[in-house]
């Protein structure tokens, strides 16, 4: 990957309508305020069918209403094997989910495979499903601190 080619990044949770979205957008977010939007190609996916259509989850899209964070249109999908092949990172939020994803990409995306938290400096944690937990503000300052870990690692590692 050189500096010309945007890092491929998707974010995976198991339906797609809570926590991938909310990390999508508020990374997308992140990049645009710190001018290197057209870095990164950021998306999110789900590893499941059973919210296939839907929109973002309304006290997801109200968490990032209240926080300031910009989001269009979210259409949630179940990740395809050509699609996880075309990003460069997979980054899922929790061990469910990867053990899951691994289910449905081929085995040479597998070392694409990294952990939300990771980037928060929290490795081996989770984010917590707030479809659950009911508990989006610990769901967004999680995803927030990861979301600025991962942007901060990538452009220390001078990959945008």
């Amino acid at each position: 990957m050189n500096s010309g080619t945007p890092l491929k990044l998707i974010y995976i949770c198991h339906g797609n309508i809570c926590r991938s979205p909310m990390a999508e957008f508020i990374t997308k977010n992140i990049v645009l305020r710190a001018g290197i939007a057209e870095k990164f190609a950021i998306s999110s996916a789900a590893v499941s069918y059973e919210e296939q259509g839907n929109s973002m989850y309304p006290p997801a899209a109200a968490k990032l209403r209240q926080k300031g964070v910009p989001f269009t249109a979210h259409s949630a999908h179940r990740i395809t094997p050509e699609e996880a092949r075309g990003a460069d990172i997979l980054v899922v939020m929790d061990h469910s989910n990867e053990r899951l994803l691994k289910r449905i990409i081929d085995p040479e995306d597998f070392a694409k495979i990294r952990f939300m938290m990771d980037y928060a400096g929290r490795p081996g944690q989770d984010v917590a499903d707030p479809w659950y937990s009911g508990d989006f503000e610990r769901t967004y300052r999680d995803l927030d601190a990861a979301c600025r870990g991962l942007v901060e690692e990538y452009a220390q590692l001078n990959i945008i």
